[in-house]
This record gives C-alpha cells, sequence and structure tokens, in this order.
C-alpha cells in the first residue's frame, strides 16, 4: 500500500512532467522564451533570416510607376519604410511627425547618401495628388523622404503580409493597422522591424548597415 507520502511525490513527478512538456512547446512556439506575440516572434525572426520582399509595383507622388526591388536598390541607401494611408489621424500622424524628426536628423548628420525614408500607402484611395498632398503636410524632401502607393490589390496584400502590416477597414473610411519602423537593406531584403516608438534606434540601425560598407 502506497504510503501519503510516496502519492504526493508520485503526484508532483506528474505536476512536473506536465510544466516541462508545456515549456518546451513554448520555447518552440515563441521563438526560444525571447518572444510570446506573434509581432514580437516576426520580428526576431526577420533579425535572424532576413525576408526577400514579393515584387510589387509602386506608384509615386510624381505619378510614375516603379519596381519596388528597382527603387529600393536604386542608388544604394538603406531605406526605412513605413505604412499610413493619407487620411489617417491617429497613428499615422504619430509616425509623420518622427519621421519629420528623422528626416532633418538624416540632414543634419550628411547621411541623405546613405539613408532614406520610404513611406508607402495601403489605402488605393491615395493617388498621386494625395500623395503629394501629404508629402507636402509633412514637408517631405524627395531626396530623403518619398511616398508611394500600390495600385495593384494582390501586391497591395502581399506586400503587406511580407512586412507583417495588418491592416483592418474601420467606420466612416478610416483603418486600424499597426506601425513600425521596417529597415530594408541595400539587396532590398527586410533586416530588422523596431516598434514605432523606437525611432531613434530605427535611424541608428540604418546608419550602422550604411556604414558597414565602408
Amino acid at each position: 500500500m502506497n504510503s501519503p507520502l510516496s502519492s504526493s511525490r508520485a503526484t508532483l513527478l506528474a505536476v512536473l512532467a506536465v510544466l516541462i512538456a508545456g515549456s518546451g512547446a513554448l520555447y518552440h512556439g515563441s521563438s526560444g522564451f525571447r518572444a510570446i506575440s506573434t509581432e514580437a516572434a516576426r520580428r526576431i525572426e526577420v533579425a535572424e533570416r532576413p525576408l526577400r520582399l514579393p515584387p510589387a509595383t509602386l506608384s509615386g507622388a510624381d505619378g510614375t510607376a516603379r519596381p519596388l526591388a528597382d527603387e529600393l536598390a536604386r542608388d544604394g541607401r538603406i531605406a526605412l519604410v513605413t505604412f499610413i494611408y493619407a487620411r489617417c489621424q491617429s497613428i499615422c500622424r504619430v509616425v509623420g511627425s518622427e519621421l519629420q524628426q528623422m528626416q532633418e536628423q538624416i540632414r543634419a548628420r550628411g547621411a541623405a547618401d546613405k539613408v532614406r525614408l520610404v513611406t508607402i500607402s495601403f489605402d488605393p484611395r491615395d493617388d498621386a495628388r494625395a500623395l503629394t498632398r501629404y508629402g507636402r503636410m509633412m514637408n517631405s524632401d524627395p531626396d530623403v523622404w518619398r511616398l508611394y502607393g500600390i495600385p495593384v490589390e494582390s501586391e497591395r496584400r502581399r506586400l503587406l503580409d511580407a512586412f507583417g502590416v495588418v491592416v483592418v477597414p474601420a467606420p466612416l473610411g478610416e483603418f486600424e493597422h499597426n506601425a513600425a519602423f521596417h529597415v530594408v537593406g541595400r539587396d532590398g531584403r527586410l533586416v530588422r522591424i523596431l516598434d514605432y516608438t523606437e525611432p531613434g534606434t530605427a535611424l541608428d540601425d540604418a546608419l550602422a548597415r550604411a556604414m558597414e560598407r565602408t
């Protein structure tokens, strides 16, 4: 007959076995305990395995169309890519304000030949006129900061998925969406994703990557 002590020990061992099994599943399902949320896990994955972006055609504020790969690699600069829509009155305004300051810092550091800002609208209503109006409102300098739309819906969806941008339609023609700074290397691959509250870190990361050439 088992003693109460033996029964307690058996119960404890069973509980420990369940905990160990569960922790192993959590480890593998959250990039080794380093992340729980899907977005955080994706950021780790991108940092460890840079992502080649899907093909897409960008439509610029000047009305010209050009392949995304060509645009990102056209002059060898590191790109800080953000996603917005021109009518946004919430998080996009915060990101826009940060981009204005980043543009000034890029100029002040004499780094306009090393780092550029690329903002892409996911709103199909944002045509060349809307992008131009937004650019003027943000005082964007085309030599540093350019704005684009993606006219083809299927390409837009694939690109948003690649960057991990989630867009949900909201009332009154608005959208709910996440935001981040996406660092894209000279080869057109997504190499890092940083929170939109970390503009300084994002710019420093881009500058450091730009200096790796020299």
